[in-house]
């Protein structure tokens, strides 16, 4: 992923609305804001899901997804900072409670990698929605370009935890047979 360095300025965000009926600056940094605390949550979850996976394949998998979770955090926290905001540095409160389900739901199954895949799918199901409602609002269209990049790398990051989860899940239903 490459981090994009924005330098707006207060009085640029006039010239990126120009023309569109898009949000105000304080709603664009909360919406902002609320998306550096999924990535935040991402990047919490897949540290957790290393500690617990045993397949060394699924680790260096959730390491790159954690890196991408940091860099979109990075970058919006600078686009954050750039419009004279100040960025989110934390995960979620909700974030919180699933790691600490995953944790639990790990010792219970004895840290299965099926459980955790399903685990990390539906944390990325909710980083999806998360990033869907924000391209719900009319974002100015440069930050709006950010934003969407993200999502196809949440999307990517999903549906390939899901083939994983659903390949794990085949080979098991074939060794019970």
């Amino acid at each position: 992923m490459i981090l994009r360095v924005f330098s707006f300025q207060e009085r640029d965000i006039d010239n990126l609305t120009e023309g569109y009926e898009t949000m105000d600056k304080d709603e664009i940094i909360s919406t902002l804001n609320d998306l550096i605390e999924t990535c935040k949550d991402g990047e919490a979850g897949f540290r957790s899901c290393i500690d617990d996976v045993q397949a060394p394949q699924f680790k260096t998998l959730f390491r790159d997804r954690l890196q991408d979770c940091k860099n979109a955090a990075a970058e919006l926290q600078e686009i954050v900072r750039s419009l004279g905001g100040d960025p989110e540095t934390r995960s979620s409160f909700s974030g919180v409670l699933h790691r600490r389900w995953l944790d639990i739901k790990s010792i219970i199954t004895g840290h299965d990698d099926l459980a955790i895949l399903e685990e990390c799918e539906r944390g990325q199901d909710l980083a999806r929605r998360n990033y869907r409602n924000a391209l719900e609002k009319v974002l100015p269209p440069e930050i709006r370009v950010s934003v969407e990049r993200q999502y196809q790398d949440v999307i990517r990051n999903h549906d390939h935890i899901k083939n994983l989860h659903d390949e794990l899940q085949s080979s098991k239903n074939l060794g019970r047979r």
